[in-house]
């Protein structure tokens, strides 16, 4: 869909959109688009660091050593 634009269109596009809004309003929008992007990869970045931290803490439980198998192993004839 967009292969078909091509470097005049795109100025073309720019121009418009410069007009439309103005240099300063872009700039707002630009640092407005920045923060936004840092708090989602921030966002994200916490997010896989809690299923880190949730992974590691919920190993498999180590069923060889309950208590009914240790008085298993003590009531067993020798």
């Amino acid at each position: 869909m967009f292969s078909n634009i091509g470097p005049v269109q795109l100025i073309i596009v720019l121009v418009i959109v410069l007009a439309i809004f103005g240099t300063k309003r872009l700039r707002t929008l630009g640092s407005d688009l920045g923060s936004a992007v840092k708090g989602f990869r921030s966002a994200v970045n916490d997010a896989d660091k809690d299923n880190e931290q949730i992974s590691e803490s919920s190993k498999d439980a180590d069923f060889d050593n309950t208590p009914a198998e240790e008085t298993r192993k003590e009531n067993e004839p020798r």
